[in-house]
């Protein structure tokens, strides 16, 4: 019997290592197999996904083979491991060990979403729709719907968001996205605020970050900002209207069609900043942290009008006479290319392996000024049509 039983132990032990080295090398023979992918694709991992999941699900497809073996291995080797979900770049040469590699790293397919200094509300929620990679939870509600579901009850939401390029991967919300870019305008608006000039005429950031709206409408010359809210501030401080068309244009909503007229200025708006006193009640666009500094930071001077050259830059008169004069010369002799905004600078052509939607979106250029009725005691050059 002692005989047998050492027979049958010995039999066992070399069965069990036949068979340990038979797994060993089918998990070899599975971890070194290439995809079966004949051009580059994306495999789609879902929230709440597992290994064993995932790999059935690529066999069915039969991009590879022996899921079982794995499995296995995923279970005795990275059990600890999460599998992140998003989306993984499959391509064509790879084997399963590069996967599990990307997998390790997490190195998920990440897209971008650029909102532009300047867009207003309306134009953000347009962008975040044309995001097809994006969970869309935001159809359908109102702007202040959509400020309760971010967790913010009555906060306007124009101008609250910081317009900057974000990256996500499938299957982030739409509201994830603008939850971080109201974070981020928080955290600059209060730095912003904190570095404050020890003049700047505000009581509070909000009045700042208004300020700050009008300038990002007025110009998109960098070296222009302080001096144009150094107008806004001086005329403020002298009891002047700001006369800034952009306002009557945000009054106006999706009435303007490009074009202001002398009846547009007249107009019972809250936000016609040519028939009221003082700033318009609420931001009306996105600003970057440049229109914010130069808010909070407004430069000293004299001056309390400015009028377009046509190239985008402006310039700037300390009394009505000058600035007539300065009307005449370059609202009444327009020249050919006149435009009252920098030309937008062409995008650079998509790089190699540059992931879908990296690039930001085009920056529209301003419309050129089409008539030159402004009233004599406005700060600028106006965006309207004579009538």
């Amino acid at each position: 019997m002692r005989r047998k039983f050492l027979v049958l132990l010995e039999t066992l032990v070399i069965l069990a290592g036949l068979t340990l080295a038979v797994a060993a090398w089918k998990v070899h023979s599975a971890l070194e197999q290439t995809l079966n992918v004949s051009q580059e694709e994306l495999l789609d991992v879902p929230a709440g996904s597992t290994p064993t999941g995932t790999f059935n699900r690529m066999q069915a497809k039969g991009t590879l083979r022996d899921a079982l073996w794995l499995r296995l291995y995923w279970r005795f080797n990275l059990a600890g491991q999460p599998l992140h979900s998003g989306e993984y770049r499959l391509t064509p040469g790879m084997t399963l060990q590069d996967l599990l590699g990307v997998w390790k790293r997490g190195e998920v397919v990440q897209y971008n979403l650029t909102l532009v200094e300047g867009w207003n509300f309306r134009q953000v929620r347009a962008a975040l729709d044309k995001q097809e990679k994006l969970k869309h939870t935001l159809a359908g509600l109102s702007d202040a719907e959509v400020m309760t579901r971010l967790g913010h009850e009555g906060v306007f939401p124009e101008g609250r968001f910081f317009p900057d390029t974000y990256k996500y991967v499938r299957g982030v919300t739409d509201a994830d996205l603008l939850g971080q870019a109201y974070s981020r305008l928080d955290e600059v608006l209060a730095k912003e605020w904190t570095d404050r000039a020890a003049d700047a005429p505000y009581t509070e950031p909000y009045q700042a970050l208004i300020m700050a709206s009008l300038v990002e409408k007025e110009t998109g010359v960098p070296q222009e900002r302080a001096e144009i809210a150094g107008v806004f501030v001086r005329r403020l401080q002298s009891g002047m209207l700001l006369q800034t068309d952009p306002t009557v244009i945000y009054g106006m909503g999706e009435r303007y069609t490009g074009k202001l007229t002398r009846a547009d200025l007249h107009e019972a708006t809250p936000y016609n900043t040519y028939t009221n006193a003082g700033l318009p009640p609420t931001p009306i666009a996105m600003v970057g942290r440049e229109a914010l500094h130069a808010a909070l930071n407004p430069a000293s001077g004299t001056s309390l009008y400015f009028v377009a050259r046509g190239d985008g830059s402006h310039v700037f008169s300390d009394d009505l006479e000058d600035h007539n004069n300065a009307v005449r010369e370059f609202q009444l002799k327009r020249r050919a290319d006149y435009r009252s905004s920098p030309a937008p600078v062409p995008l650079p052509a998509p790089q190699p392996g540059q992931e879908p939607g990296s690039q930001p979106p085009a920056v529209p250029a301003a419309s050129p000024d089409t008539a030159t009725d402004t009233p004599a005691d406005a700060p600028h050059d106006s965006q309207k049509d004579s009538q």
